[in-house]
């Protein structure tokens, strides 16, 4: 019985390899990926020579019965994208969902990806957050996906072409508001830019330097006010966190997740209370 390996790939630098990962792809029977010539400078890159099978999105339906029957066969298959983690925004799902129907043993091999890099240099509330891939590239539905998410609380994350990156931001202006944005480009590469602050001021940043590359958006959820919550138990479960060596800045962060609040909403209510008292 042949074994499924999920591999994420580097989303630029090409150092960004674990050993794991080079180790799997030199032991595997088959790579199945995007493009096999993007694919192949990684391999090239270490000096592996191993069979490349393309799988995308418009071959994925053919692809996927006969990387099932080479796992059939007690073959082992790597599968990996052009960049990042196979199955997230990318029709790789499709294999390991057949996989794990058919009762194959299907392993991960971690790595990079542009999704949580881009979310952890962008200085949004990563507390909780929303992932929705690629936005629809007709403007109408494009429209109606940020219409959607125009209440929601969380940081909502994005990938973006560069082509598409100017309307994307006027129509966040004028669905979601003047809220606080974070733009990455080109993450790990020799050229990564991530540029923040309003929409507006981003938008008209990249209306005089047209992007190029990879892109994703991340935008500040809608403030709103503090969810009704009991704010002499949260101020007092707070008051023992702290006390029982907690730091405040974890403390915060934690009462957050479990009341579904922002970490700046828990920490207004504390400097409140110790204001006031």
């Amino acid at each position: 019985m042949g074994t499924l390996y999920v591999c994420a790939t580097p989303i630029g630098n090409l150092e960004d390899v674990s050993i794991r990962l080079l180790k799997t792809l030199r032991r595997v029977d088959i790579i199945a990926c995007e493009d096999t010539r993007q694919t192949s400078k990684l391999l090239q890159r270490y000096h592996i020579r191993k069979r490349l099978v393309s799988y995308h999105q418009h071959n994925r339906r053919a692809r996927e019965e006969l990387m099932v029957g080479y796992l059939r066969e007690g073959k082992d298959v790597a599968l990996v994208s052009d960049a990042g983690m196979p199955a997230i925004s990318d029709p790789g799902e499709d294999l390991v969902r057949s996989a794990i129907r058919e009762g194959f043993p299907v392993v991960v091999v971690p790595g990079p990806s542009a999704l949580v890099s881009a979310l952890a240099l962008s200085g949004m509330d990563t507390t909780r957050f929303v992932f929705e891939g690629f936005l629809p590239a007709k403007a109408s539905q494009r429209r109606d996906v940020l219409a959607s998410l125009a209440a929601e609380p969380r940081t909502a994350v994005f990938y973006e072409a560069p082509h598409r990156l100017l309307e994307t931001l006027e129509d966040m202006e004028a669905i979601m508001g003047e809220r606080q944005i974070a733009v990455a480009r080109e993450l790990t590469k020799l050229f990564e830019e991530v540029v923040r602050g309003t929409v507006i001021e981003v938008r008209q940043h990249f209306a005089t330097h047209p992007p190029r590359g990879e892109i994703t958006i991340i935008i500040e959820g809608n403030p709103g006010q503090p969810a009704q919550v009991d704010r002499v138990a949260l101020l007092r479960e707070l008051e023992e966190l702290i006390a029982s060596g907690v730091e405040k800045k974890e403390a915060f962060k934690i009462k957050a997740r479990e009341y579904g609040l922002k970490k700046r909403d828990i920490y207004r209510l504390f400097v409140d209370e110790t204001d006031s008292s």
